[in-house]
């Protein structure tokens, strides 16, 4: 019988503890949890579509293992917003039709807040590494790339951190 781990984690603000087997990752966690806006896709970390902030950071949730992100903050999609409304990416994806079937979204748009925390104006090479982990079957990302410059701009005016 597999070892159990006792987790605790604040997620999107909110604290939960959970006792796990020390296998199970963090975006099995999160799913039990029941944060759905993590998607399962390819479970070996080539997609990016379960990304999250952990402490700040962007990772695949599927290749964490849960008892690693303990005592950790993890962001989700739905974290990034507030009670005045979307975050700024996530207005930028809606305006620029940047969203197909949604399901890579989520992910591609925690990695760009990542991305923005660290580099507030991307290059198009800053731009294309730091969602080189993300992968999209149906926009093409010209609209995905359209869509982080533009909350690129929004929060720069507005003198903010992604």
């Amino acid at each position: 019988m597999p070892e159990t781990k006792v987790v605790n984690l604040t997620v999107n603000g909110r604290a939960h503890q959970l006792a796990l087997p020390s296998h199970r990752t963090l975006l099995e966690a999160l799913r039990a949890l029941e944060y759905v806006e993590v998607k399962s896709g390819c479970e070996k970390g080539d997609c990016g579509t379960c990304a999250v902030l952990l402490d700040g950071e962007a990772i695949d949730s599927c290749l964490t293992l849960a008892w690693t992100a303990d005592g950790g903050s993890v962001t989700t999609v739905k974290g990034l917003g507030g009670p005045d409304g979307a975050h700024p990416l996530q207005d930028a994806f809606i305006r620029e039709g940047s969203v197909q079937c949604g399901y890579c979204i989520p992910g591609i748009i925690v990695a760009a807040k990542a991305l923005l925390d660290e580099t507030p104006d991307p290059s198009d090479a800053e731009l294309r590494r730091g969602l080189s982990g993300n992968l999209c079957r149906c926009t093409g990302y010209v609209r995905i790339f359209s869509a982080v410059r533009e909350a690129a701009a929004v929060l720069r005016h507005r003198g903010e951190r992604a």
